[in-house]
């Protein structure tokens, strides 16, 4: 897709943990993300909608290029996001986070 700067040998992981639904137009993902976890390095490819379950008390997104991105979300939110560069999440806090993640598919 583009020149995406990754660690050597490292492959992309799913953007969620199970997919829960899908159509021609959307691909809906949970993911849960125990405290102290790190999500494997993704890419989204479409845009997406994330729909927090549980607080985020400290969850960072980190970039291949060594970006960090802190984010709150609050259970109830729904946050638009485009598709962009590689990352992972990382779950620094103390609460077991979990989403719903809507990825909207081109027509």
């Amino acid at each position: 897709m583009s020149k995406d700067i990754m660690p050597e040998g490292t492959k992309l992981g799913p953007v969620g943990s199970e997919v829960i639904y899908e159509n021609d137009l959307v691909r809906v993902w949970s993911l849960r993300l125990p405290a102290g976890a790190t999500q494997d390095w993704h890419r989204h490819d479409l845009d997406y909608l994330v729909i927090p379950i549980v607080p985020s008390d400290n969850n960072v997104m980190v970039f291949a290029d060594g970006r960090e991105k802190p984010t709150t979300e609050t259970p109830g939110d729904a946050l638009w996001r485009q598709a962009g560069p590689p990352h992972k999440l990382e779950n620094r806090g103390t609460i077991d986070y979990q989403n719903v993640l809507v990825e909207f598919k081109k027509s």
